[in-house]
């Protein structure tokens, strides 16, 4: 007979949203049942964010061995032992594994249940022996990687990121099928650790950014050798005897590419398979369960968030969203989405950040619009470092109220903290130039670029006589 449960919340999904709505709602006293088939901690800790972040770190350490010679230091070729790596990736995720751990949460006074969730009827989810009736659901589902319709490609071993962090053999070719930034970031990590890569993307790399500074990023990530075949439609995979093979299609013509593997990064899906959501009555579709903005469904006493319910896909937007429903569940306030204040980061070298609107985007809402830009060439700290290769660019209204920001350069996933705090705190341009930044650090890139939007101003001839007019009086 199964074990029947009546708490206040029940969350379905132990991720990052998961998890912070479980943690919150418990230290504030209320009933909870966590429910998680998989691992704790869902794709952030064991499959994407800390281990992407990691690799990347150690190819990144890779690469600075061949950059001494700037600094009057011999270069090294960097000698990776890969399988060494892995176990650097593994340790990572163990040590941020407790933190999202059955006992943890146990401790805090949740009910953890390991078993997979669905929907009996709008009011009920059956998890193994558990019978759940709960006064409010969160369904925290997340999403997985997007096999594209490619023919052959289900006749191939391939990787997504649930599998190539397992890899203790560097591939010694890799094919990347996805120039986003999931892509971008992966293929730049496995040629700095010594393999070839060749990203195929079927429209243009890192498309939802501002090309004003991905053009940044991609001149890096061919110069470290990544061979990038953007607008290329892959017409078909094949397994070969050393590996893979792809035909694909460009405005060349077709070619063939071969590789010794190939990994999946062409996007993402919602995983709502298995929950059983008709029960429940809440409507969804393939981008995922439908939401108002204060993430509420279709069934008024079930909620979704994070990648589940569409939009932006990252942790951080996972954890706002757990932070709405707290206080929408609990608290009844009419907290909403806003989804202009949701900063983001691609963590290649150099990084691209961006928050609110881009430069195209602005010039089709707002119509006049001031640029303000600002170079790291044109930063000390950044010149004492030799790293003088990128941008900060920033997006303001004629009155000086900041639309957009985006940065790309070392440094930029920290640059945009400013921006994000002034945007979502609805602060003007004036805020940026009145703050003291120590010198010399990578943050006056941001006051110089404010500083852009009173440039234009000083040469007008009536500040000149306003300044001599008030000469006169001593």
């Amino acid at each position: 007979m199964a074990t029947l449960h009546t708490p206040d919340l029940c969350v379905i999904g132990a991720g990052s949203g998961g998890l912070s709505v479980a943690a919150a709602a418990a230290q504030l006293g209320v009933s909870v049942v966590l429910i998680e088939k998989g691992k704790m901690g869902g794709d952030c800790l064991n499959y994407g964010c800390v281990p992407s972040k990691a690799m990347i770190a150690a190819a990144k350490q890779a690469h600075l061995l061949g950059q001494g010679e700037k600094f009057g230091i011999a270069n090294r070729k960097a000698q990776v032992n890969f399988e060494a790596v892995h176990d650097h990736i593994k340790g990572v995720i163990a040590a941020i594994e407790p933190n999202d751990s059955v006992e943890r949460f146990t401790g805090l006074g949740v009910t953890v249940i390991e078993a997979a969730g669905e929907f009996a009827d709008r009011e009920t989810v059956i998890a193994g022996d558990n019978e759940i009736k709960a006064r409010r659901f969160i369904i925290a589902t997340g999403s997985s990687a997007g096999v594209p319709p490619v023919k052959g490609l289900d006749k191939v071993p391939y990787m997504t990121n649930e599998t190539v962090f397992e890899q203790t053999k560097l591939p010694g070719s890799l094919i990347v099928l996805g120039g986003g930034p999931i892509g971008m970031e992966l293929a730049q990590a496995h040629q700095r650790l010594g393999a070839k890569v060749t990203v195929l993307e079927m429209f243009e790399p890192l498309g939802k950014d501002d090309p004003e500074l991905t053009k940044f990023v991609l001149d890096q990530v061919v110069d470290d050798g990544v061979v990038i075949h953007a607008g290329a439609k892959v017409l078909s995979v094949e397994k070969t005897r050393t590996g893979v093979a792809a035909t694909i299609e460009t405005a060349e013509g077709r070619q063939n590419v071969t590789g010794s593997h190939i990994l999946v990064a062409a996007g993402r899906i919602p995983n709502i398979d298995g929950l059983n959501l008709e029960a429940a009555g809440v409507k969804y579709s393939r981008k995922g369960i439908e939401v108002s903005r204060g993430l509420r469904t279709s069934n008024k006493k079930i909620y979704a968030i994070g990648d589940v319910a569409g939009g932006f896909q990252f942790t951080h937007m996972a954890n706002y969203h757990a932070g709405i429903v707290i206080r929408n569940a609990l608290f009844r306030l009419p907290v909403k989405v806003n989804n202009n204040i949701v900063p983001w980061v691609t963590y290649t070298d150099p990084e691209l950040a961006h928050i609110g609107l881009t430069e195209s985007q602005a010039r089709e809402r707002r119509g006049k619009i001031s640029v303000l830009r600002w170079p790291y060439a044109e930063n000390d700290r950044a010149q004492a470092e030799r790293k003088t290769h990128g941008l900060v660019k920033v997006i303001c209204s004629r009155k000086g109220h900041i639309l957009g920001a985006s940065i790309v350069g070392p440094n930029a996933g920290e640059l945009i903290h400013p921006w994000s705090l002034a945007i979502s705190a609805g602060l003007k341009i004036k805020a940026m130039t009145d703050m003291i930044v120590p010198y010399p650090t990578w943050g006056e890139v941001n006051k110089r670029a404010a500083y852009g939007f009173y440039a234009a101003s000083l040469g007008k001839p009536w500040i000149g006589r306003v300044i001599r007019f008030l000469a006169k009086f001593g």
